[in-house]
């Protein structure tokens, strides 16, 4: 019955270490293969609008199902030190974040569905509004769920893992926020490609975080 437990938590982590690049490769090409979407002046959130809007909904929703899954196995695993409680809750907040974005899409604008307005929509609908909301739940947690795992590598005495961590957490969130500080809102001009950039270190970092913690569960096991 144990070995089927340890079995099972290590699926659930499993989720998280193949949630992020998942949604990177499938978001990527979904991009370049939707007329009309350029990487540059939109960001990933506008391609659940549209005749095939489905597929980036389901995206978000199965991205943040897998990372709710991944914050599930991380409770099981780490029941003492350091982030035994907040690292799973943080990731299960991520997981969330990225479901409501999924099922609440954003407004058209930007050009994007063509035919949709150039600038920014004006006034934000209901599920816009908490679509815009989402992005921040999912940002802030995920950079706190990698702050926590960097401060339990510390306790570890992993150095290399917690600053490298903390390093690129912080590089993330900086590019995330890149976009809003260099955008001329009033013409609709954006440059989102730090915003990509965002996406893809911090899914591909988290891959290498949570295989991190899985093999070092799997030590302890085997000891």
């Amino acid at each position: 019955m144990a070995a089927d437990n340890s079995q099972s938590t290590s699926t659930f982590l499993v989720a998280g270490i193949v949630a992020g690049p998942f949604f990177a490769i499938a978001t990527l090409t979904h991009a370049f293969l939707r007329e009309g979407f350029n990487v540059v002046r939109h960001p990933a959130s506008l391609l659940s609008l549209g005749d095939l809007g489905w597929i980036q909904i389901a995206n978000f929703v199965l991205t943040g199902t897998l990372f709710i899954v991944c914050g599930i196995g991380l409770r099981r695993v780490l029941t003492t030190g350091v982030g035994s409680r907040w690292a799973s809750r943080f990731f299960i907040l991520y997981g969330t974040g990225l479901i409501l974005g999924g099922v609440f899409t954003a407004d058209p604008g930007l050009g994007f569905p063509p035919g949709a307005p150039e600038g920014v929509a004006k006034e934000m609908s209901w599920h816009g509004t908490i679509h815009a909301f989402a992005p921040i739940l999912g940002f802030i947690s995920h950079f706190a769920g990698l702050l926590v795992l960097a401060r339990r590598f510390g306790s570890q005495g992993h150095r290399g893992w917690k600053n490298n961590t903390i390093l690129i957490g912080i590089i993330m969130f900086l590019l995330a926020l890149v976009p809003n500080f260099t955008a001329d809102w009033e013409k609709g001009i954006f440059n989102f490609l730090p915003l990509w950039a965002s996406v893809v270190v911090g899914f591909v970092w988290t891959s290498f975080v949570i295989a991190k913690v899985k093999k070092e569960i799997q030590v302890a096991e085997s000891m």
